[in-house]
């Protein structure tokens, strides 16, 4: 077996790990991706010439058995999504790494979706402004048909005009992109929700602001969120069927 192939492998079955981890955490639909990943990985190694027979055979009966279980797990999100009931959630610990807004975020995005609605009162600091630009080149750069991202926020009472004209610079830059920026400040605003117009909706306990500062500049993690220490909070994700 070649060293290609002994990594494909390697790559896959690392990947199938990781989903049987957030199936058992019923975080289905990133084990669906993680599954489906895995699967593709493993299905070229398979391919591949130089493994007896016998061992084609054990990788091809495991695949089987990872292939129901991601079957399983896709009709039941099907099944819960039509029945407008689904219902996931995250806890992220403390310190935790591994929860960028795109680990977060970014499956929901394979679908079309032009509209993203984004309830938070905390976008009004230099940092949190900065956690609404990196959430809003998630979306530009899913390439899901973005057309329209409404912020509803309050107001910094420090300094709006400050916060207005920094959001201002991120909407003339989203229009580069064919995106509007459509931005509501609420002084009764306290949920914190974001609406996709494909019917998903993710609710983060903290907002877009649960990540703990990088203990530099030039830090790892400074840039990277996947890398970022988190603050604990939980995620909930759902879906609402259409009317």
């Amino acid at each position: 077996m070649s060293d290609i192939t002994g990594g494909l492998e390697t790559s896959g079955i690392g990947l199938i790990k990781r989903a049987i981890e957030l199936d058992r955490s019923k975080r289905y639909t990133e084990s669906l991706i993680c599954y489906q990943e895995g699967l593709q990985l493993l299905m070229q190694a398979s391919k591949a010439t130089g493994r007896s027979e016998a061992g084609k055979t054990a990788l091809r009966n495991k695949m089987v058995e990872y292939m129901d279980r991601a079957e399983w797990i896709k009709s039941h999100i099907d099944k819960e999504k039509t029945t407008g009931r689904y219902h996931e959630q995250i806890f992220i610990e403390e310190n935790s790494t591994g929860f960028s807004y795109e680990s977060l975020v970014s499956r929901f995005l394979l679908e079309k979706c032009e509209r993203v609605e984004i309830d938070d009162p905390y976008i009004r600091s230099h940092h949190q402004i900065v956690n609404f630009l990196k959430f809003a080149e998630l979306l530009v750069k899913s390439q899901c048909g973005l057309r329209v991202i409404k912020l509803r926020t309050s107001a910094d009472t420090t300094d709006h005009q400050q916060q207005q004209t920094k959001l201002a610079e991120i909407g003339s830059s989203l229009a580069t992109h064919h995106v509007t920026l459509h931005t509501e400040f609420s002084s009764s605003l306290h949920d914190r929700e974001i609406r996709l117009s494909n019917n998903w909706t993710i609710k983060i306990g903290r907002g877009l602001d649960y990540f703990k500062p990088a203990p530099g500049k030039l830090a790892i993690g400074a840039f990277n969120y996947d890398l970022r220490p988190c603050r604990q909070t939980t995620v909930d994700i759902f879906y609402k069927s259409p009317p």
